[in-house]
């Protein structure tokens, strides 16, 4: 897609969540590199909150450190935090301002310690037994309370892309690790964005994931919060699902989970008519 295909964006805001396949694979990460400048060409801002799971997974089998995943969080222990954001901020995050740079775009890297960026506290996991839900302590996992905006609008509106590593520290400086859908949710919300696109590896949200001819164009709170509490969505697509509808709540125009194995889904999904992926809405879904 060329820049003149999203002029009717210029000026607009959109969150990208990157992670799954989108960064592991040459092919599409340079395709998901063309589609953030053909963005920045266009005038749109573009804020970016990257993932690292396999990164932090492969650090922690290095250290013989098990990973171990309670609805779709990393369970993080002291020294995992630490480990993850040796991963995620001194790897992950490096790599990629670099590798998006190289498309010509003016990107800068940043965690959620640059300039007090999140404001983090202690995020409990919620389980469910038998259909009730129960909070769970999963160690140093910690959610967004507040987002420092002034420091984004000033980057976005300088002409800059934030590339955002999910990693922050609390009142104490306690380190904390940040599951990317969230984070990217509190960033979608306090920027207020137009679209706030999740890459996953997968092509949406299904109502029966073995049967393909099952995926949900749209999907509204009430249903996304029965297929959390009922186990038919699990693992990582809990906290998308919870991504959407946080950040709908609190200022986000319009969220979609997309394929990030489809070279340029950034660019298609801001396309007229796109009906790629699932979208969350907070009304009647289809």
């Amino acid at each position: 897609m060329m820049a003149t295909d999203l002029k009717s964006w210029q000026g607009k805001t959109v969150v990208v969540k990157y992670g799954g396949n989108a960064m592991l694979d040459a092919t599409l990460k340079q395709a998901v590199a063309q589609d953030i400048a053909a963005l920045w060409q266009a005038g749109v801002k573009v804020a970016i909150v990257h993932g690292g799971g396999p990164e932090i997974t492969g650090l922690l089998k290095a250290m013989n450190k098990k990973s171990e995943f309670v609805a779709g969080l990393r369970v993080t222990d002291a020294e995992t935090a630490t480990l993850a954001e040796m991963a995620l901020v001194g790897k992950t995050n490096p790599e990629l301002v670099n590798f998006i740079n190289r498309a010509g775009v003016r990107a800068v890297g940043l965690n959620g310690k640059d300039a007090d960026l999140f404001t983090v506290r202690k995020h409990l996991a919620t389980v469910y037994e038998d259909g009730v839900a129960k909070q769970c302590d999963i160690g140093f996992v910690g959610e967004v309370a507040a987002v420092k905006a002034d420091l984004l609008h000033t980057l976005l509106d300088a002409g800059f892309v934030p590339v955002i590593a999910p990693i922050g520290a609390d009142s104490a400086g306690q380190t904390y690790n940040i599951n990317a859908d969230t984070a990217a949710a509190a960033v979608a919300a306090e920027l207020q964005a137009d679209v706030f696109l999740l890459l996953t590896d997968v092509e949406g949200v299904f109502r029966d994931y073995h049967d393909k001819s099952s995926l949900i164009c749209e999907l509204s709170f009430a249903e996304a919060t029965d297929m959390i509490r009922t186990g038919v969505v699990e693992g990582g697509m809990i906290p998308k699902l919870q991504a959407c509808m946080s950040s709908l709540e609190s200022g986000a125009k319009l969220t979609r989970v997309v394929d990030g194995r489809r070279p340029h889904c950034i660019v298609e999904s801001l396309m007229p008519d796109n009906k790629a992926g699932t979208a969350v809405v907070k009304g009647k879904g289809v």
